[in-house]
């Protein structure tokens, strides 16, 4: 299958790379055919069996192999592809920016971020979870809570997540001195505007008065990774 064809120089480009590279743009169309495609690449790099895995020293292919992985798998071969994956990854964290990157040992003064991007992709991924976002999305999400005015970088959630009755709420540090911190971000579009509840971290309850303003309600946060929830009495 080619990769491309260039209709100018009237060239096709035959590579095995025509049949894999648009595995993750299929998978939501046409699943069967790009789960195909991804035996074909995991089955040439002995993923299913357990000898040595073959043909990824070079982070192009294994990182696309990774990405594709976890849209059609889960448990003992994606963890046996991401086992020997970690050591050619080199899995970096930076304290001081709070960032975890993959180098890839490619020893570049910056990570590279699309391939970072689609390593992630494949490890976050759950099987058909990809597939899911086009054909079953969420649109009630449009109509739930919105959280707005983070203090990002220097703050992160590490859980913004309403469960239907409850806002579910965790400010993250980027780094020590952001530890322990205070931060404030904004709430808005709950059902209504009466009877809110925050529970802390440490149990305790206090009444939210909950505005009416465009701006929404601004709630304050302690930056240590604790849970908060906004609920209603």
């Amino acid at each position: 299958m080619d990769l491309y064809y260039d209709p100018i120089a009237d060239e096709h480009l035959a590579s095995p790379a025509g049949l894999i590279a648009p595995i993750w743009y299929m998978a939501p169309q046409r699943r069967d055919f790009a789960e195909t495609a991804w035996m074909a690449a995991a089955s040439t790099s002995g993923l299913f069996g357990d000898g040595d895995l073959l043909g990824l020293d070079d982070p192009r292919w294994s990182v696309m192999l990774a990405w594709h992985t976890g849209e059609f798998v889960d448990g003992k071969v994606k963890a046996r592809l991401w086992d020997h994956l970690e050591a050619s990854f080199e899995p970096t964290w930076d304290r001081d920016l709070g960032e975890f990157t993959f180098r890839f040992g490619l020893d570049e003064p910056h990570p590279r971020g699309q391939m970072n991007a689609r390593a992630m992709a494949g490890w976050v991924c759950t099987p058909g979870a990809w597939h899911r976002i086009f054909n079953e999305p969420n649109l009630e999400k449009f109509d739930e809570p919105t959280v707005s005015g983070l203090d990002f970088p220097r703050v992160a959630l590490s859980e913004a997540r309403w469960d239907g009755t409850a806002l579910h709420l965790a400010a993250h540090p980027q780094n020590a001195s952001a530890t322990d911190t205070r931060t404030s971000v904004q709430i808005d579009g709950l059902p209504s505007n009466n009877g809110w509840m925050l529970t802390r971290p440490d149990g305790s309850t206090t009444a939210i008065e909950m505005s009416t303003s465009p701006t929404g309600t601004e709630l304050e946060l302690v930056v240590d990774g604790g849970g908060y929830q906004l609920w209603r009495s």
